[in-house]
């Protein structure tokens, strides 16, 4: 039995296994470029984060149908909840979509189809996040919050992601103002391949609640601080850092550090089927390479129920907290 935890830092686009891509190219009449699997999974070889973002963007053309988007959201929680992810906060990419014609209502409904049944089916609460994608205009992000309003009773908040540098969180003041008279949480990505700054300004100008990846932060001791103070969740994604080089090896990834400082740490898994490994395999890789004791693992459970967006259910954080206090490390 896994150690219970929350993911918060999951593009379900980037949870579609060679497998599953395949089976939907042939539903869908879609020729990949690739002979089979295999070759495919070659491909998932990476020197940065645009040389991932190419191959990531590629793939989607196998996502047409509502059904294609349930498919993909049952695989990854049926993996997901066997690792021990008892809550997962899932980010999508609307604009990916969007811009090869399949409309924001198939996206989310077809979303929709295996969320709304996730607790029953996979014993997994979830909630959905709206990623905007910031190497597009932020007009775009705005035409594309319009269309998410038929949808809000399915979203709980917008997100940053895509290429980060060159794309700083300032661009999308206007449309991160707008998500918030909506009502809606607030998230971005920051810090990961941008530098400490970018973490700032999405602190003080999108008004982020908590920041997706941040690893930079560590290079300026007075944000290190402020995040301490405040209690700013990080949702850090190891694997990822390695695979898309933020970090050369696991062994010099600065999460021990992190929460030496006492930084509010998660650990997800980002693009799992790209990066080689789902939540738990995440959590396995730091404990094994960044000899993270019994204790600092169950403070990342902990710490990923604390971040969760669980506000409208109190009673149901408190027992998940509950199942990771009372979990037993074999």
């Amino acid at each position: 039995m896994p150690l219970p935890k929350a993911e918060l830092h999951l593009h379900i686009e980037g949870t579609l296994e060679p497998e599953l891509a395949f089976r939907l190219a042939e539903r869908n009449g879609v020729t990949l470029p690739y002979a089979d699997t295999d070759e495919l999974r070659k491909a998932y070889q990476f020197e940065d984060l645009q040389s991932f973002l190419n191959l990531y963007y590629e793939l989607m053309a196998v996502l047409r149908t509502e059904q294609d988007f349930a498919d993909l959201v049952d695989a990854y929680l049926a993996r997901a909840a066997a690792q021990g992810v008892r809550h997962a906060e899932i980010f999508f990419d609307p604009q990916a979509h969007i811009s090869r014609g399949v409309g924001m209502g198939t996206v989310v409904e077809g979303l929709w189809r295996a969320l709304g049944r996730s607790v029953e089916n996979h014993g997994v609460s979830t909630k959905l996040i709206m990623c905007f994608l910031r190497d597009e205009s932020a007009e775009s992000a705005m035409e594309t919050l319009e269309a998410a309003r038929p949808y809000l009773d399915r979203i709980t908040g917008v997100g940053l992601d895509s290429a980060e540098v060159g794309h700083p969180p300032v661009k999308f003041r206007e449309v991160y103002e707008a998500a918030a008279a909506l009502g809606l949480r607030r998230v971005a990505h920051a810090g990961e391949e941008g530098p400490p700054e970018y973490i700032t300004e999405a602190l003080d100008v999108l008004g982020v609640e908590r920041v997706d990846h941040g690893l930079r932060c560590v290079e300026d001791p007075a944000l290190v601080a402020r995040l301490v103070r405040d209690r700013i969740p990080l949702t850090l994604c190891p694997l990822s850092n390695v695979r898309l080089r933020a970090v050369d090896v696991l062994a010099d990834h600065p999460l021990p550090a992190m929460l030496d400082a006492g930084l509010l740490c998660t650990v997800n898994s980002d693009d799992p089927a790209y990066f080689g490994g789902y939540a738990g395999d995440n959590f396995r890789a730091v404990r094994e390479t960044l000899g993270l004791t019994d204790d600092r693992l169950r403070e990342l459970a902990r710490n990923s129920f604390l971040a969760s967006f669980l506000e409208d259910d109190e009673e149901l954080r408190a027992r998940y907290l509950a199942e990771v206090e009372a979990y037993e490390f074999g």
